[in-house]
């Protein structure tokens, strides 16, 4: 190793702080999103924003309160709880949850204690983590640790696209061993009409992020309460903590019949509310037809035999979308979805023949590293992508050289370095947190066998 890169391996050592990059500028503006507030969505409407990590809903009936959604966990939802109580004092009489993720479930302990309200949720309530475990796998959970930022420190996180850095504590399971803190009200049907301290109610199955999804239409007031399919940010059609396939073509269907409702306010499964019918009209629109160019002009690749690396050049989101600030990708990716579709659609192998029996991650890096002239200079042709700022290059070759020698601390930290250049240049806030938190893991794997001087 040469006297440069020693020198820059050790100031690599010690992670760099964030570069104020035109996407780390925009990120920290969107902050502005998940301010806490109560807005008054209607005459009897109000939605809780920035006191976790999505809005929670209160409508006003004639003699109880129905809530939609619930929070992350038990200390937001009390938080949430004392500040209705300055509204009302009306009984809680029904909770309706519109899909099992625990950052709309987390709070119902709360929000069910007063009484035994009806708690409303479709049949099948936490279908993605019961295919977790009915798999055996737990890997989701440290993915999604990563996507999260959970494990990294406040100076590194910003947000998370669609909601605030929020550390969690649960402060209990999201539902408790008490059973009356489990949805007693299912929904079977594709529409049912409830009537709930007055308030006529239309809960409506629709399958798009998750399998278990519903949204909540409140015809007397046009307020429609849409779950997570849909919020003001390009939507997360794949989450790189992992999932089953999410039907994007279904997820293109719900916000369409959402848009049929004819609302003149909606309230996202996160950000602040949209209020007005032709602001609502204007979102949902052209929040359905994006989902639908990705899904269609992917699949017309796709039919001309090109593989989810060519897609994703292939399928670039035209300006009229793209340039729309509830679609940009704060919280998910284009490209992320044009993978998503394909192997959602047609399975892993991208038709080239040469991936159906690939080389060992090993056996490739070995033949990498004898056509660089060998490892010393694959590992200068690595630094040498750092020093230009070409930091996807660098980690593909840092990637091999790990794979020649897992115990090396400089291609480590080579590689969280690269890993936070990409994070710098990254709007995605999942992938920003991603890569940051891989950075973090790999300085840590490099300082516990590394006998670097300045560890």
């Amino acid at each position: 190793m040469n006297t440069l890169m020693k020198s820059f391996l050790a100031v690599a050592i010690t992670a760099t702080a964030f570069a104020e990059t035109p996407e780390t500028a925009l990120l920290k503006a969107r902050s502005t999103e998940f301010r806490q507030d109560v807005v008054q969505v209607a005459d009897n409407v109000y939605t809780f924003t920035g006191y976790s990590v999505q809005p929670v809903s209160m409508i006003i009936g004639d003699d109880g309160l129905v809530i939609v959604d619930t929070g992350l966990d038990t200390i937001s939802a009390k938080r949430i709880l004392t500040d209705m109580r300055k509204i009302t004092d009306l009984p809680i009489k029904a909770i309706i949850l519109t899909h099992g993720h625990g950052d709309h479930t987390g709070g119902v302990p709360v929000f069910a204690a007063e009484g035994t309200p009806e708690i409303w949720a479709r049949d099948n309530l936490g279908d993605e983590n019961h295919a977790f475990e009915h798999a055996g796998l737990t890997i989701n959970k440290k993915r999604g640790a990563r996507q999260g930022g959970f494990l990294l420190p406040p100076e590194k996180r910003i947000n998370n696209g669609v909601a605030q850095a929020y550390y969690p504590k649960r402060g209990g399971a999201v539902f408790s061993a008490d059973e009356s803190l489990k949805p007693n009200h299912h929904l079977t049907e594709a529409r049912q009409t409830i009537e709930v301290a007055g308030v006529q109610l239309d809960l409506v199955a629709f399958n798009g992020e998750t399998k278990d999804a519903l949204y909540v239409w409140y015809p007397a007031q046009r307020v429609l309460f849409s779950g997570d399919n849909f919020y003001k940010s390009w939507p997360n059609l794949y989450a790189i903590r992992g999932s089953e396939y999410r039907d994007v073509q279904s997820w293109a269907n719900a916000v369409d019949q959402m848009l049929q409702e004819n609302p003149v306010a909606v309230v996202p499964g996160h950000t602040r509310p949209v209020i007005g019918k032709e602001l609502v009209n204007e979102m949902l629109t052209n929040y359905r037809d994006a989902i639908r160019f990705v899904f269609n002009k992917t699949i017309e690749g796709m039919n001309q035999g090109m593989t989810p690396d060519e897609l994703v050049v292939y399928v670039q989101l035209p300006s009229e979308y793209a340039d729309k600030d509830y679609l940009t990708e704060y919280y998910g990716n284009v490209e992320w979805a044009v993978r998503s579709i394909f192997a959602g659609t047609l399975g892993w192998f991208d038709g080239n023949p040469t991936t159906l029996f690939s080389l060992p991650v090993k056996g490739e890096a070995e033949r990498m590293a004898a056509l660089a002239g060998g490892k010393d200079k694959l590992e200068a042709a690595a630094f040498q992508a750092l020093e230009n700022g070409d930091n996807q290059w660098a980690a593909q070759l840092c990637d091999q050289l790990i794979a020649l020698d897992p115990t090396a601390a400089e291609p480590k930290l080579m590689k969280a370095q690269a890993l936070e250049g990409l994070a710098e240049s990254l709007l995605t806030a999942t992938g920003r947190n991603y890569y940051l938190t891989c950075a973090q893991e790999l300085r840590a794997s490099a300082k516990s066998v590394s006998k670097h001087p300045l560890f």
